[in-house]
C-alpha cells in the first residue's frame, strides 16, 4: 500500500507525519516505523506522528519515538501536527486536539505555533538537578560551557541510571545566558541521542529555572541547537498553569512510502 507522508520540523526536531483519518496504517507495525525514522536506511526523523479523527476534538495525535514505540507527549511534535492540520484544512488558526496526556489547545500565526501544555503541579528539586513531568518526564541540570558538553555520554548515563531505571527520563543540560534566557541541550529517550530541540524539555527547563529562582520572568527564552523557543506560564498555589510553548513549525517536504 502506498501512503503519502509529510516531513515537518520545529527548531530542528523533525517528524514524519501521516494523515491516518481513514485508518490505513497498521499501528502494530512498529518495526516499519523504526525503519522509516532511521536516518541512513529510511526517511530520517526524531519521531513518527499519525493524525487521526477524534470524537470530541478537532483531531487526535498519536506519537511514536524513533525506536518505533508509542511514547509520551512531544511538544514540538504537537506544534508540527497543528501546522499540518491547518495545511490539510482541518483547522484555520486555532485547534483543540487529543494527545496521550489529554487535550491541548493550539493557535497558529504564520509559521509560529503556540501550544498549550498541561498544568504542572509537582516539581522535585534536588541538590544538583530538578525533576518534573511536562507530558514527558524530564531531568533538568545546570552545567557550564554547554557547547563543549558531552550530551550523549552524560545524558545516557543519567537516562538509564537510578532512580529512572528502565523507563528512563529525558535529560536536559542547561546554561543560564541572562535573567530570562537559557541555553538547552537535550538527550531524548527513545531517540537515545541528543536532538536539536525538545518541546517538553524546554518547557521543563523554563519551569525548573523559575521554581529554582534562576529567573523571575513568566516568559522565558530557550536557545536550542535548532533554534529559539519561548515558554510562557502562570504560577499559582498549585504549581504552574496556562503554560504555552511557542516557536516555528515548518513543512520540509512530502513523498510516498510503501506500508
Amino acid at each position: 500500500m502506498t501512503v503519502t507522508f509529510y516531513k515537518y520540523q520545529g527548531t530542528g526536531n523533525d517528524f514524519i507525519i501521516v494523515d491516518n483519518r481513514l485508518q490505513q496504517i497498521d499501528k502494530n507495525n512498529t518495526k516499519r516505523i523504526e525503519e522509516l525514522c532511521d536516518r541512513r536506511f529510511g526517511i530520517g526523523a526524531d519521531g513518527f506522528i499519525l493524525l487521526e479523527n477524534d470524537k470530541i476534538a478537532d483531531f487526535k495525535m498519536v506519537y511514536y519515538n524513533a525506536d518505533g514505540k508509542e511514547s509520551s507527549m512531544c511538544g514540538n511534535g504537537g506544534r508540527c501536527i497543528a501546522a499540518f492540520a491547518k495545511y490539510l484544512g482541518i483547522i484555520s488558526s486555532t485547534a483543540e486536539f487529543e494527545a496521550i496526556d489529554g487535550l491541548h489547545k493550539a493557535r497558529i500565526n504564520g509559521d509560529i505555533v503556540y501550544l498549550q501544555m498541561q498544568n504542572v503541579e509537582t516539581i522535585e528539586a534536588y541538590k544538583n538537578h530538578t525533576f518534573l513531568d511536562t507530558g514527558s518526564p524530564h531531568h533538568v541540570e545546570l552545567v557550564s560551557q554547554i557547547e563543549a558538553f558531552d550530551v550523549k555520554q552524560n545524558g545516557a548515563k543519567i537516562r538509564y541510571g537510578q532512580p529512572y531505571g528502565r523507563a528512563g527520563s529525558n535529560v536536559n543540560f542547561v546554561e543560564q545566558l541572562s535573567n530570562d534566557r537559557f541555553a538547552v541541550r537535550t538527550y531524548e529517550r527513545g531517540v537515545e541521542d541528543e536532538t536539536l530541540s525538545c518541546g517538553t524539555g524546554v518547557t521543563a527547563v523554563a519551569l525548573a529555572m523559575h521554581k529554582g529562582a534562576k529567573t523571575n520572568s513568566d516568559e522565558v527564552s530557550l536557545k536550542t541547537q535548532g533554534g529559539e523557543l519561548k515558554v510562557k506560564f502562570e504560577e499559582d498555589k498549585d504549581g504552574y498553569k496556562n503554560i504555552w510553548l511557542i516557536g516555528p513549525a515548518q513543512q520540509v517536504f512530502k513523498g510516498e512510502i510503501e506500508w
